[in-house]
């Protein structure tokens, strides 16, 4: 019997796929669990729109990336920090710090968790750190690390 899964399934598939069962094990087991649906016509087409509609999700995600990897290109983030008197800052410029400044300085949504910062921030001047959008695009940030006043 064919089903479409409506979640993942181990040893069978994962969700939106349309696979071929025993037709006890999809009555006795996939089906009362709301796991499958049967593979009507209906069905079908409303899987195929699905994959479309999730396809055309990702090309957007994609196109936003890119656009945002070139903004980042042109863009110099300044993050004002207190420090000490030999320069050194008071704890360190963190990710959501990174975040919130390109959010508030150029209108840039990015997550906290795609910055990554290979080693703390603590003191004074320019860095550049990585920002991972997903899908192998990546980008690297411009920071100017400045005297707060």
């Amino acid at each position: 019997m064919k089903v479409i899964l409506q979640q993942d399934v181990r040893d069978h598939g994962k969700k939106g796929q349309m696979v071929e069962v025993s037709d006890g094990y999809a009555r006795n087991y996939l089906f009362p669990r709301k796991l499958a649906v049967p593979a009507t016509a209906d069905a079908v087409n409303t899987m195929k729109l699905k994959e479309k509609a999730r396809l055309r999700q990702i090309e957007e995600e994609k196109a936003l990336a890119m656009e945002n990897v070139k903004k980042l290109e042109s863009v110099v983030v300044r993050i004002p920090a207190r420090a000490g008197e030999n320069g050194k800052l008071f704890g360190a410029v963190t990710n959501k710090d990174i975040a919130d400044a390109l959010a508030g300085q150029y209108g840039i949504a990015v997550e906290k968790s795609r910055i990554v910062i290979a080693e703390p921030i603590k003191s004074y001047g320019p860095y550049e750190v990585k920002c991972k959008f997903g899908y192998e695009i990546s980008g690297t940030i411009h920071l100017l690390i400045t005297e707060e006043k």
